[in-house]
């Protein structure tokens, strides 16, 4: 909602500023959408290794929550 208050403003006083903006946002969009992809791989091979690194302290009954 934020932005798009920002997006009124923008377009109430540089209205050709805005509309280069509305037309950019999807590319720009799809242009991050693999970055964002192997961010999420990364942060899941993350977890794996640490789900790995604690396995044995799990086994032996540590947990987290206590």
């Amino acid at each position: 909602m934020l932005s798009f208050l920002v997006w009124l403003l923008l377009l109430f006083l540089c209205w050709p500023i805005a509309l280069l903006a509305l037309v950019l946002y999807p590319l720009v969009w799809l242009i991050l959408l693999p970055l964002r992809l192997l961010g999420i791989g990364v942060e899941a091979v993350f977890e794996l290794l640490r789900a790995i690194v604690l396995l044995p302290a799990r086994v032996l009954g540590y947990s987290p929550g206590r």
